[in-house]
């Protein structure tokens, strides 16, 4: 059963209605197939996630397949949701593979619908905005309970929400106990009136509540009858709201390192960092920005975060009002220039991790910019290099990590190629859309993939001195577009970086970018279907490969031809050119290209009748499938086997491939 629950807090108070309704809604629900939805509404700081935790933690027992967590905050660029998105980290929280997660958002939402049809499940969405955003995420099983938490109720949801629950501010009694629970100090029952001044300041808002207690654990040495009405006095002479009043208080109580970063977390790029990249935005080595952070921690001004993302990485946030009350600050006391750095520094610092983390992921490959020297006082996050892995086992468990890196850091990404064009920082926008692209051929149907990839292009187009530049951004651009089904946009991309191409210099690497863009005009061809024009284009491509030499370039445009050849029919034809693709991506170490070539090979002799010489190759494709753990290339291959063992009459050896085929799509929610 997976968990998605941070820890339990240490102080909840009260809510005791709002939980009984809730679990007599359990026990009453009785749909078959619409999950019970709960709708908890009220402004920040009423504790609205605490309290939704604490609903999964009491019914847990019911649920028995999952309880996963949504923020939705998590999602948003530039305050825009993709709820696409979101259902895609839903299907890997289920466990579903990425490469099988469906690329079209329909289809996804069958998907996750399929995958979730006979779920006992709890799903916690938080920081729901509009319904529009909850619907497509709702499970397919009247056995499950989605609980929704938003700062205002979901009118429009009132066909799916069986329970609203809008929350009050706790009364006094509530909150003077959760005070002193969280205060513990003989000084609050020694002078109860300083108490009811500070109650009544945090107006029923755990948030406040929290904050103030450890203010007042802070000045143990003051007694409350003097320190309340000071505090007090101040707070109305400068004429801050109720609950900005403490946090202003707080605020000012940090050492000035801590005060720092605080005013510096609202402009991180992601809405959660790490302690590596909150290192980078502060600019003062990993032990200043260490203790800074614990500092906010004990004043209960960040909190740790749930969210998917490398193991082992720590993940942290400023909860919603406190990322609020901070860009205020920053506005407020920032010193010249002192954003901008740090903006600067982080964006450098994603760019030097996404480039690490492309590397380990996909291999030596041709790039356009340069690689980025480690930040001064900021260290590099976690990655192992596969060169250096002692076996072919533990180098497969660096790509993986490496490319979940890129996964989970993907918002971070997203939001530093905007942050670095809107800074107008050319090169490092098209660097960081190069690692994107690596991202992307992984996860396809992002519709920010798409923007980033536009950025990419407009910054090569502004910085107007790299033909390079333009020739690889362009290309970029044009896969997603025509993978997104528009492909007179794509032609219009490969028409401008085949312009560009013509500005190229002689050199190795500007021969090589020539070659890519006449493969990705195959490629596109080839999405049309039009196999026979592919396949020249791959010709001509080979044969500037050939002329480098480039024996990587040329191995792949081969193995390319011999695909279109096949596409076509023409398995004899296409024969050795998968042959020679093969062996020379053995040759060449290239252990991705060497499974996929043996497996496209594989299928041409399987279609000319050679099934002496295609199963080895598929025994061997499936053993490396289930080695990576691939669902994705096990299904295929089984699928694959299954028709080969059809054609020799093998019956129950292709039952059995079929029904393994089937159980991996069913686990994934595919059928």
């Amino acid at each position: 059963m997976r968990v998605e629950l941070p820890p339990e807090p240490a102080h909840f108070v009260n809510r005791h209605d709002e939980r009984a309704r809730v679990l007599r809604a359990v026990e009453e629900w009785r749909s078959r197939s619409r999950p019970l939805v709960v709708s908890l509404s009220g402004p920040a700081g009423l504790g609205k996630s605490e309290l939704a935790y604490l609903l999964a933690r009491t019914v847990q027992d019911r649920f028995a397949d999952a309880v996963l967590c949504v923020d939705l905050d998590d999602f948003r660029l530039d305050g825009v949701l993709d709820p696409g998105d979101v259902l895609a980290q839903l299907l890997d929280s289920l466990d579903v593979e990425p490469a099988l997660v469906a690329r079209q958002f329909k289809a996804r939402c069958r998907q996750y619908w399929r995958r979730t049809a006979q779920a006992r499940m709890v799903l916690i969405i938080d920081n729901a905005r509009y319904a529009s955003e909850v619907v497509p995420l709702l499970p397919a099983s009247g056995g499950s309970l989605v609980i929704v938490a938003s700062h205002g109720p979901l009118y429009d949801l009132e066909d799916g929400a069986a329970l609203g629950l809008p929350l009050p501010p706790l009364e006094d009694h509530a909150a003077t106990e959760l005070l002193g629970l969280i205060v513990r100090d003989e000084r609050l029952a020694s002078d109860p009136a300083a108490v009811r001044a500070l109650v009544s300041l945090c107006d029923g808002l755990p948030t406040a509540l929290h904050v103030a207690g450890r203010w007042i654990r802070s000045h143990r040495l003051r007694p409350l009858s003097r320190l309340i009405p000071q505090l007090q006095g101040d707070w109305e002479e400068r004429g801050v709201p109720d609950v900005e009043r403490i946090w202003d208080a707080s605020c000012a109580a940090l050492s000035d390192t801590a005060a720092l970063l605080y005013r510096l977390l609202p402009y991180h790029p992601a809405t959660t960092f790490t302690p590596e990249s909150a290192t980078a935005l502060l600019g003062l080595g990993p032990d200043r920005c260490e203790e800074a952070l614990e500092e906010l921690d004990r004043a209960g001004m960040l909190v740790l975060h749930t969210a998917p993302g490398v193991p082992g990485h720590r993940r942290m946030r400023l909860p919603g009002p406190l990322h609020a009350h901070a860009l205020r600050v920053a506005q407020r006391t920032a010193r010249t220039g002192e954003v901008q750095a740090a903006q600067a520094r982080v964006v450098r610092w994603y760019v030097r991790q996404a480039q690490r983390a492309d590397l380990f992921a996909a291999g030596p490959r041709l790039v356009v910019t340069d690689r980025v020297d480690a930040v001064p006082g900021a260290p590099d996050t976690d990655l192992p290099d596969p060169g250096h892995a002692p076996d072919a086992d533990s180098r497969t468990a660096a790509e993986e990590r490496a490319a979940r890196w890129l996964f989970g850091e993907r918002h971070a990404l997203f939001g530093c190629v905007r942050l670095a064009h809107r800074l107008g920082m050319d090169e490092e926008t098209v660097a960081l859309s190069e690692a994107v692209w690596t991202y992307a051929l992984d996860h396809p149907g992002q519709s920010e993939v798409i923007d980033v990839f536009r950025l990419a292009v407009d910054a090569a187009v502004r910085h107007g001195a790299s033909a390079a530049w333009l020739v690889r951004t362009r290309c970029q651009l044009a896969r997603p577009l025509w993978e997104s089904d528009r492909f007179e946009a794509a032609d219009d991309e490969l028409a401008a970086a085949a312009a560009a191409v013509r500005l190229l210099g002689n050199g190795t690497r500007d021969r090589k970018l020539a070659a890519s863009v006449v493969e990705f005009h195959g490629m596109l061809k080839g999405a049309r279907g039009e196999w026979a024009e592919a396949e020249g284009d791959f010709a001509r491509s080979r044969d500037l490969h050939l002329a480098i030499p480039n024996p990587y370039g040329a191995m792949l445009q081969t193995y390319r031809m011999g695909e279109a050849r096949a596409r076509r029919g023409a398995f004899e034809e296409a024969r050795p050119l998968l042959v020679e693709a093969h062996e020379a991506a053995r040759d060449l170490r290239r252990e991705r290209m060497t499974r996929r070539t043996g497996f496209a090979l594989a299928g041409a002799l399987a279609r000319l009748g050679r099934s002496a010489e295609a199963r080895p190759l598929y025994e061997e494709a499936l053993a490396g499938a289930q080695g990576r753990g691939s669902g994705f290339d096990q299904a295929r291959v089984h699928e694959a086997m299954a028709d080969l063992a059809e054609r020799d009459g093998r019956a129950e050896e292709a039952q059995t491939h079929r029904r393994a085929a089937h159980e991996i799509r069913r686990r994934n929610g595919l059928e």
